[in-house]
């Protein structure tokens, strides 16, 4: 595993997971709106599967970073070379771990339900169309915000 403290491929300070995992994140907005357009084009089966896809390997994406935040030293070892407050960093860490802790149980919670009507023979569009729909929109604009805070932390803690 120690590929993952070479330096990085952004050409900032950060090691390569962290670039990596930096690169996944800014992403992920992307991938799960592609995702909704399969819906939008009424092509459930395949919305559904990757949506699924998309979820596990942020999941794993998610394990790796931490693996490598443990392994690295912690939260202390990573913010020594930076020049910003720590103070400031630390705020928007927690914003950031907030609203990405959310937004996974909101779109689990959303998968989970889509499977469940699912398997109770609940057909696309269906009874529970809008409020999955509702879910579905939560769960995009946490992850557009877990994005954005996620290039913030990266960004004060590795350019500035």
């Amino acid at each position: 595993m120690e590929y993952m403290f070479q330096p990085g491929f952004l050409g900032t300070r950060a090691p390569f997971f962290m670039d990596f995992v930096t690169l996944v994140v800014a992403l992920l907005p992307l991938l799960v709106g592609i995702a909704i357009t399969f819906a939008k084009r009424k092509s459930y089966t395949l919305h559904s599967n990757v949506q699924i896809f998309i979820f596990l390997i942020s999941v794993i994406i998610v394990g790796y970073f931490e693996y490598g935040v443990r392994l690295g030293g912690g939260y202390e070892a990573f913010v020594k070379n930076t020049h910003v407050s720590h103070t400031y960093l630390l705020v928007v860490l927690v914003i950031h771990i907030i609203i990405s802790v959310v937004t996974l149980g909101v779109w689990a919670s959303t998968l989970i339900h889509a499977r469940k009507d699912a398997k109770r023979g609940g057909i696309l569009p269906g009874s529970h169309s809008l409020s999955h729909k509702k879910a579905g929109l939560r769960t995009f604009a946490g992850i557009v915000l877990t994005s954005l805070t996620g290039i913030w932390v990266y960004l004060l803690l590795f350019v500035f």
